[in-house]
């Protein structure tokens, strides 16, 4: 399993079974023209995989509605995202591009209408970054250029706006949201989305746009760099949205199309061979590209992180993140199963309604980490607070018990002490080989109540990190374990660097994450097999 994060690359495979995109790959090829480079004044080509996104951002179900109600481009520096966002608008003002009827004698199975009075926005935070989409827009519709498009349709070219006729317009705008508001715009561009911060004014503008949007039933398409961290763009929110549609928890069940191309975890920027193989694969779809000329700039440049985001397309960590990414990404093992009665270790750590719940678990024989269960909590038909679902919990943990040979579990005991010192014990104390608090004044088998051990768990989070530095050992690449991994911050505690949410009420938790520190803690106390773990039950680690 690969968490949807560390794909390299994100299109769904192969073609839709019902698209308009082989409309707009057929307009376009007929009416426009390269501008520039290196097909300059020839017929418009997409690339191979610009024009699978266009296939895929047009794709249909069996009703004739879209597969997809917004899009996203995350691509690296010199991909050609302002070229093609530049046709997208233009397909959107004048191409048949609206569901009229299915044939199945057509490619793609769909015959498309041009947009009613359409209105085309390109936006952005500040009128330069337009300016680099609205330019090949301009050169594209230049009537000495587009004679054949001039000779079909009416249209004005200006500066900043282009009319055609009777009743459509592309025009630029920026991040006054309040200008924008109301506006029944059938398409939107929103450009550089890495720099779409509340700072810039650019999430207010984003929710301004989706909300127009909505209105009408009309998509965007968004384009980015990977943002740099801290700036709580709205491009990182897109992205996150898609991860939770990915890992199947976005209730909402309309989808985001995401495109995103980046460089294996293991591209190392000192090693050559290695930096040169990460970009021909970051930029396999763009001819243009000069991968000797890349390597140079990086290599000159002395802001690793920048050059990461900008070439190799990763999102670099916060400077308080505690872990690489990209280390994490390359521990994944996918191909290791945890067998039934196999000897594990688990941790859990609950919340009934504020964060979410946890249990991770660790192979004994290699210390593979691997997910038992994420919950979050969920709606209720009362309206009260979301609760998480006590009852499916206490099942997995049984199940797991079922399952394998369980010779260790820990579990912290706020708002689950019930289950941790009393109905759990009952069912598996004389299964557990290593007991969490044998020499307390009251011996627990389970339970590891975590606001006494701050000590123990910081020393657990500093060798963890450790050991993920090192790729120490392996993990099943679960996408809830690895967003919990990405959220989790360094904080330097009374006795040394643990971990913490980015703030109290973010809603990006790390809740898997201490587990699976947890959850490699108990591992090191039974690693040396069933013998040693009974000696070591007394040993002073586990008060």
């Amino acid at each position: 399993m690969v968490a949807p994060q560390d794909r390299l690359s994100t299109l769904p495979d192969g073609l839709p079974d019902l698209t308009l995109g082989f409309e707009a790959l057929s307009w376009a090829a007929k009416y426009l023209k390269h501008p520039n480079g290196l097909r300059a004044g020839k017929r418009w080509e997409f690339t191979r995989e610009q024009a699978r996104f266009v296939l895929w951002y047009y794709a249909v179900d069996s009703s004739g509605d879209w597969l997809f109600h917004r899009a996203a481009r995350r691509l690296a520096k010199g991909s050609g995202k302002s070229p093609f966002a530049a046709v997208m608008a233009i397909i959107e003002l004048l191409a048949p591009v609206r569901f009229d009827r299915f044939d199945a004698a057509v490619p793609g199975g769909c015959i498309g209408k041009p947009v009613q009075m359409p209105w085309v926005q390109i936006a952005a935070v500040s009128f330069d970054q337009t300016e680099n989409t609205m330019r090949h827009v301009r050169a594209m519709l230049n009537r000495n250029v587009a004679t054949e498009l001039h000779k079909d349709y009416e249209i004005d070219v200006g500066k900043t706006q282009i009319f055609v006729a009777p009743e459509g317009k592309l025009e630029v705008i920026t991040s006054s949201a309040a200008t924008a508001e109301g506006a029944e715009t059938t398409f939107v561009i929103a450009d550089e989305l890495e720099h779409w911060t509340p700072a810039s004014g650019g999430r207010e503008l984003h929710a301004t746009l989706v909300d127009n949007l909505t209105k009408s039933g009309s998509r965007m398409i968004e384009t980015l760099n990977a943002w740099k961290p801290g700036t709580d763009s709205a491009g990182e929110d897109t992205f996150e949205e898609w991860v939770a549609q990915e890992n199947g928890q976005s209730k909402n069940h309309r989808r985001i199309l995401m495109d995103v191309r980046q460089a294996p975890p293991d591209t190392d920027l000192a090693d050559y061979d290695s930096l040169k193989r990460g970009l021909e694969f970051v930029y396999a779809d763009c001819p243009w590209a000069d991968i000797d000329a890349i390597i140079t700039r990086i290599w000159s440049n002395r802001r690793t992180d920048d050059s990461k985001r900008k070439y190799l397309n990763w999102p670099v960590a916060s400077s308080d993140s505690w872990v690489q990414p990209q280390d994490w990404a390359q521990m994944v093992d996918a191909t290791r199963v945890v067998a039934d009665g196999e000897d594990v270790v688990l941790f859990f750590d609950g919340s009934l309604s504020r964060d979410h719940t946890a249990l991770i678990g660790c192979c004994l024989s290699d210390g593979h980490v691997f997910t038992v269960g994420v919950w979050e909590p969920e709606a209720r038909d009362d309206g009260d607070v979301p609760r998480v679902n006590i009852a499916a919990i206490d099942g997995t943990v049984d199940g797991a018990f079922q399952r394998w040979n369980v010779v260790a579990f820990f579990a912290d005991v706020r708002e689950w002490e019930s289950f941790v010192k009393v109905e759990w014990p009952a069912r598996y104390r004389d299964q557990l080989q290593v007991w969490a608090s044998p020499k307390s004044a009251h011996p627990e088998p389970i339970a590891w109540d975590m606001r006494g051990k701050d000590f123990l768990f910081t020393q657990a989070a500093e060798l963890c990190a450790d050991e993920i530095a090192r790729h120490g050992f392996t993990h099943d690449g679960d996408p809830r374990l690895t967003a919990h991994v990405h959220n989790a911050r360094r904080h330097d505690g009374r006795y040394g660097v643990t971990v913490r949410k980015e703030s109290p009420s973010s809603p990006r938790k790390i809740d898997a994450c201490v587990c699976m520190i947890g959850a490699r803690m108990v591992w090191r106390l039974a690693r040396d097999g069933s013998t040693r773990v009974k000696q070591q039950s007394n040993n002073a680690f586990f008060l």
